[in-house]
């Protein structure tokens, strides 16, 4: 679809004057127009002067010229590229256009770009200890500030947050900054804590709306050269400088020394409408549409910080070093100090907590983080928390009005990973607990309410239901007759639906994710459950396991190779002969390795000391440490979100013995929250013997220390001469934010090595289409005894594939799809 400039210029007269005329042409051709005023100021102006004044020069000349007449509005006025300068309104409510307010002529207006800047809002000092910071005062000038615009928040005060959070490194200080700044907005303007709150968060929706801006790098590219007048060359150059999108933003925005127009003011609200807007458009010139708007924000940012954070938003990568748990920890504490006029929840004051004793202080603290924490976990929407918190404030009901709900999935609890299975039992030693297997396949939460509604999640609270209609299909059939509404969680795997032979998870991969026909499924399913969170209503996350094992077990139908429970045996930590031959079964089974599991909660024993993780349940008083231990004991209740070791898995990639690969690393990415000032993932590679290239095999985050980080850091360092521009000689399909020169190995363990679309190790070796890559790959050590050319060779990799897959053959695995795929049966 064509914009509305372009049309104007397709209605333009033939007799207009050429589109690309340079400034000067375009002053000369107004002064000739103007000769026979009364005030020829600008006859003066002549060929020689077009030649030697700046353009700028020329510009104040004719606003100067332009100032002095008192004649009507000319309809039509250009800028120097052509495009009509937008008309600008006096009136209060800014209204354009209105038959019944009188006007200001077009006019072209400069303005330095350092003079727009919000300057009340970058005074701000959020990084004050919230003990010492005036909200209220901060507020009160805030509003008067805002009132002129509208009243909303600006996006300078976000702006001045983000900077100061990005200029530390202190966890502590960021969590501050973020806290102060929630406060003000609580109390200046509540309405725009949700969109802050979900621009400070990187996103735009939970992730199970599945709402995504959909914006390549061409758009911001564009974006950037249009608004900021650079060249392909220039763009090029500042990129390969500074490496980092909203960095070349913040140059380009700061070399502009002054536009046409005063930008208009970016607000929190504004901002995150956009972006709704951009991601809610589809169909028939969606493309456009998302271009206009993304080009728009960048018009109106004052100042490079806003310019800066406003494309790092559009790229989904803010790194201000703030990460979900840093969110939810400043929200609690925000509205421990402020709450928004007129709202009735108690708050403690300022003065108050200032008086506390530290440890009293961090315990107040605490139990406020715990609430907000456990309440997301349970019902993971801003959307539904901000507006809960604005009502109620910081308490328990925040848990009754915010907490589990059908068709919103909650997070998944997480196991402990444990090295060996000696240390599993240490850990357990003197509790019952039961061993299941660790399936190879995706991990699914089941929804199903009253009216036989179903939904289905991923670990990560993606929406899967389209995914599994075969699953959504057997819901009817499994849950028994006294069930009406529940959430179960299972593991799903590919299974042969003739022998019940697990398949591996590669297999799984190619099933179709979106619009499945449920009559052209070739590869089918069992859903293996092993817990029950929800039933007819009631949330079950505070019984022990062992209770809702039972439910589970007893209330849902087995259907033999579609629906049944993990394989699963109870033991003790006297038990190590049989739990070590029950890790046997599960890895020859194609099993990961197994899941270890508390049964009951501690009653008669009283053991805390054998708990190194702390368990911050705040529904049972079972979880309080006993007096003179600063542990809690461990409980068998179902903990959304918490990696706690009363579920510990042991897999059979922890073991010393499994093979490792010797990679080249290659390139890097901008670490997420606490990583944020390291690279991480790591871009690995492998070589190619016969063509020298170095050939992508996967990205790790896994076994680096946070002094390897360091080191890698300043290994890499912006500048270095081990930092290049991208090398032809290495094959990847993606971009990292950071080239490495390739100079060292590292020695890496993995699970197993799988086909992939995205990395180009061994390609056409063993597919025309795929390359191999690595599943769970895990830094040992740099093997300074090994040079470049000594890694790891794509054709070794493609030899360990093919064993993989012989081996799978060999102990009954059957893989169908994947051989159709391929169109290799192995070696005889």
């Amino acid at each position: 679809m064509s914009s509305p400039a372009k049309k104007r210029k397709r209605d333009a007269p033939a007799s207009s004057p050429h589109r690309n005329r340079s400034i000067a042409s375009f002053f000369k051709d107004q002064a000739a127009k103007q000769a026979d005023k009364a005030q020829p100021t600008l006859s003066t102006v002549s060929d020689d002067t077009d030649q030697t004044l700046s353009d700028e020069t020329l510009a104040r000349r004719l606003q100067e010229e332009w100032n002095r007449q008192d004649a009507a509005p000319a309809s039509g006025t250009q800028t120097p590229t052509g495009e009509p300068i937008a008309t600008s309104s006096n009136t209060k409510n800014g209204d354009l256009g209105s038959p019944n307010k009188t006007q200001k002529r077009n006019t072209l207006s400069l303005q330095y770009s350092f003079g727009t800047e919000d300057t009340v809002s970058l005074a701000v000092p959020f990084d004050q200890s919230p003990l010492t910071f005036d909200s209220t005062k901060c507020a009160e000038e805030l509003k008067r500030h805002w009132a002129a615009t509208g009243g909303d928040a600006s996006y300078a005060l976000l702006g001045r947050a983000f900077v100061l959070a990005n200029a530390t490194s202190s966890r502590i200080k960021i969590v501050d900054t973020l806290v102060n700044f929630l406060r003000v907005l609580i109390e200046a303007d509540p309405s725009s804590v949700l969109p802050a709150v979900w621009l400070a968060t990187n996103s735009i929706s939970p992730p199970y709306d599945e709402l995504e801006l959909g914006l390549g790098g061409s758009s911001i590219s564009k974006a950037l050269k249009k608004i900021y007048g650079l060249s392909n060359q220039g763009l090029k150059s500042l990129y390969d400088k500074l490496g980092d999108v909203g960095d070349v933003a913040f140059e380009a925005k700061k070399r502009q020394s002054f536009t046409l127009m005063k930008p208009k003011a970016l607000t929190v609200k504004g901002v995150y409408q956009s972006l709704q807007k951009i991601a809610m458009s589809k169909g028939t010139g969606s493309q456009e549409n998302k271009q206009r708007i993304v080009e728009k924000l960048l018009q109106d940012t004052r100042g490079a910080e806003e310019s800066r954070y406003i494309v790092r938003t559009l790229v989904q990568n803010l790194r201000i070093g703030a990460v979900k748990t840093t969110m939810l920890i400043a929200l609690a504490r925000a509205f421990l100090y402020s709450k928004p006029q007129g709202a009735d929840f108690a708050i403690r004051s300022q003065q108050e907590l200032a008086r506390l004793k530290k440890e009293d202080l961090a315990e107040v603290c605490s139990n406020a983080e715990d609430i907000v924490k456990a309440s997301y976990a349970r019902h993971p929407d801003y959307n539904d928390l901000v507006p809960c918190l604005l009502e109620i404030g910081v308490t328990e009901e925040l848990l009754v009005r915010c907490g589990l709900q059908l068709h919103i999935p909650l997070r998944p609890m997480l196991g402990s990973i444990t090295r060996d299975l000696s240390d599993m039992l240490t850990k357990l030693q003197g509790r019952d607990f039961t061993c299941e297997y660790k399936y190879d396949g995706q991990r699914a939460q089941v929804h199903c309410d009253g009216n036989g509604k179903v939904s289905i999640f991923s670990r990560h609270l993606e929406n899967m239901t389209e995914k599994y209609p075969d699953l959504v299909s057997l819901v009817p059939q499994i849950r028994g007759e006294s069930v009406s509404s529940f959430i179960l969680e299972g593991e799903v795997v590919a299974v042969s639906q003739e022998t019940g032979e697990l398949q591996t998870f590669q297999v799984l991969t190619n099933r179709a994710k979106k619009n499945v026909d449920i009559g052209t499924i070739k590869i089918n399913v069992c859903l293996f459950s092993f817990d029950l969170m929800y039933l007819n209503g009631t949330p079950l996350l505070d019984r022990p396991f062992r209770e809702r094992r039972e439910l589970l077990r007893s209330l849902f139908v087995e259907i033999p190779n579609r629906f049944t429970w993990v394989k699963s045996f109870d033991a003790t930590s006297a038990d190590s002969e049989v739990v070590l031959e029950f890790f046997k079964s599960a890895t020859d089974a194609k099993c990961e390795g197994i899941m270890v599991k508390l049964l009951d909660n501690v009653s008669k024993l009283n053991i805390p000391e054998l708990s190194e993780a702390p368990n911050n349940n705040i529904d049972n008083g079972a979880s309080k440490p006993t007096k003179g231990s600063r542990r809690k004991a461990l409980l068998s209740t179902y903990e959304p979100d918490k990696r706690l070791e009363s579920w510990l898995k042991v897999k059979k990639d922890y073991s010393t013995s499994s093979e490792t690969l010797d990679l080249i690393p290659v390139g890097g990415w901008h670490g997420q929250g606490r990583k944020a000032k390291w690279w991480s993932p790591i871009l690995l590679a492998v070589r190619n013997p016969e063509s020298g290239s170095l050939e992508a095999v996967t990205k790790c985050i896994s076994g680096f220390t946070d002094k390897f980080y360091q080191a890698n850091k300043d290994k890499y360092a912006q500048g270095s001469p081990h930092v290049i521009s991208r090398p032809s000689y290495v094959e990847y399909y993606g971009e990292p934010d950071v080239w490495f020169e390739p100079q060292e190995v590292w020695e890496m363990a993995f699970a197993d090595i799988t086909l992939s679309p995205t990395y180009t190790a061994a390609i056409g070796l063993v597919s025309d289409e795929r390359g191999l890559s690595l599943r769970f790959p895990r830094f040992l050590r740099v093997r300074e005894d090994k040079s470049i050319d000594e890694a790891t060779t794509s054709d070794y990799l493609a030899l360990l594939w093919k064993k993989q897959f012989e081996r799978s053959q060999k102990e009954g695995a059957e893989l169908p799809a994947l051989n159709a795929e391929l169109g290799w049966q192995g070696e005889e």
